[in-house]
């Protein structure tokens, strides 16, 4: 039972767990391959990754699985942009019941914390490993992050800060903060949590806020 209330609750506010990613897909074969390619691209990383280890994962060789997919490339793209967009749902319904600027940006640092350092998280080891993807892929993978980012742009453009400090450079500065935690962080002291609100609560400090 224990483990079934952490599912529910990392379900409403961590990451979802691999199976649950991909439940808009049709195809149940495409489903567990998209699953199995997720788990292992987050195991090992992308170079370290190939088809053969995805298709004896799910049972398919050769041709079979080159019937649901076009390459690797293509998978990681898929698997790195619906990832994205499940964390950038679950920002948004976090902070959608909020009106007050500050309020909202600490929700959203909560919650990005709550994503990011979840031990089940596969968000985090696709972002990390964004540099051992082929150079021709990486540009889509820049413009889906540069969207998801388009969330703390708005939120630092509701702020009521000083004029004097340059919104770009605060929101480029709180989102390296928020992507880099996961360098340092260790169980313990402060929960994911705590810590979203700690960054907040600094963000706001330093502008007068």
């Amino acid at each position: 039972m224990a483990k079934a209330a952490a599912d529910q609750d990392r379900g409403r506010t961590g990451e979802r767990p691999v199976a649950d990613l991909f439940t808009n897909e049709t195809s149940d074969r495409y489903r567990d391959i998209l699953e199995a390619a997720a788990a292992l691209f987050a195991e090992r990383g992308y170079a370290a990754t190939s088809v053969r280890d995805i298709g004896e994962r799910v049972g398919l060789l050769g041709g079979s699985l080159y019937h649901y997919i076009k390459s690797k490339e293509a998978l990681f793209v898929k698997i790195h942009d619906t990832a994205l967009e499940v964390a950038a749902g679950r920002v948004l319904e976090a902070i959608a019941p909020l009106t007050d600027p500050w309020a909202r940006l600490e929700m959203a640092c909560v919650r990005m914390m709550e994503i990011q350092l979840d031990p089940h998280s596969i968000t985090m080891p696709l972002m990390n490993d964004f540099q051992s993807t082929p150079p021709e892929i990486r540009e889509r993978l820049v413009a889906r992050r540069d969207k998801f980012e388009t969330i703390f742009r708005d939120l630092v453009d509701e702020l009521p800060l000083d004029p004097a400090i340059d919104r770009g450079i605060y929101r480029l500065l709180l989102l390296t903060l928020l992507n880099n935690v996961s360098d340092w962080y260790r169980q313990g002291r402060l929960t994911p949590a705590e810590i979203g609100h700690q960054i907040a609560l600094v963000f706001r400090h330093q502008a007068g806020g």
